[in-house]
């Protein structure tokens, strides 16, 4: 399946970084946000990549071109370094395909113009270039093709620090606590769709707060409730938090690492 990533934005609450990288290459250890998420969708077989490019698409492409497959896997070398055989690759299987889609568009109309890179597919995948998860990525889209909806978005509990009020008209407060346990919903990402969403898109239009309201009203948007582990890495902050956990060996997100009873899963 192919998988649509967007990867256009200026990242302007992670200026420590965006000033000389663009967001989606904000490194997480030795490698990008953006390659750990082509990374977790290469290990379910979905190696196809659509990338939606706008700010810094000069630097994506190079990184691309330029990879260093010896960053991340085992190597031989003989003669000197003349000679390296890679016991490892990342890159073998993808297949990329770099789409410049304008330095401002809204994420709707970045889908608008790749659209001919999904034509005849029937269902791809989306997302953003900056969310990291252990989704089990199948049941995602098993969910999506059991269901009669144009979209399917994963939807995760808020991971902010922030507290939820509950008060009445008169300011008399009734209930104060932290928002990831108020059974509140937030978009994580990790999308679905029908090619059907190509009829539904508007020029220069979101495609969460646009497109996806009038989904829901004719009962054609599916959301699917991940309980698991899911960080946006949108701040400095959360940026610091996937580098610790990188480092400390507990990276949540590299599910191609995992086993099961020996095996991987």
């Amino acid at each position: 399946m192919k998988v649509v990533l967007f990867c256009g934005g200026q990242g302007m609450r992670m200026r420590d970084f965006s000033e000389r990288v663009p967001k989606p290459l904000v490194p997480v250890g030795p490698r990008p946000i953006l390659w750990h998420m082509m990374k977790y969708y290469a290990h379910f077989g979905h190696d196809d990549f659509i990338l939606c490019l706008g700010y810094g698409d000069r630097q994506i492409k190079e990184y691309f071109l330029e990879y260093k497959e010896w960053l991340s896997n085992d190597f031989v070398m003989t003669q000197g370094g003349e000679d390296v055989q890679m016991l490892n690759t990342d890159l073998d299987s993808w297949r990329i395909t770099f789409v410049n889609t304008g330095l401002n568009s809204e994420i709707g109309e970045r889908l608008r113009r790749v659209r001919d890179h999904v034509d005849g597919v029937g269902t791809f995948m989306c997302n953003y270039a900056d969310c990291l998860t252990d989704l089990y990525l199948p049941a995602l889209i098993d969910q999506h093709k059991a269901m009669d909806a144009i979209a399917t978005m994963t939807v995760v509990a808020p991971t902010t620090s922030f507290h939820v009020v509950d008060a009445d008209e008169s300011g008399r407060v009734r209930h104060v606590g932290p928002v990831n346990t108020s059974g509140m919903w937030i978009n994580g990402g990790y999308i679905v769709l029908d090619e059907a969403i190509f009829d539904e898109l508007r020029p220069d239009e979101d495609l969460v707060g646009g497109t996806f309201p009038r989904l829901a009203e004719a009962g054609k948007l599916n959301c699917y409730r991940h309980a698991g582990n899911w960080i946006g890495v949108d701040t400095f902050k959360e940026r610091q938090l996937v580098e610790d956990l990188y480092l400390n060996g507990n990276p949540f997100w590299t599910v191609w690492n995992r086993t099961c009873d020996g095996q991987p899963c």
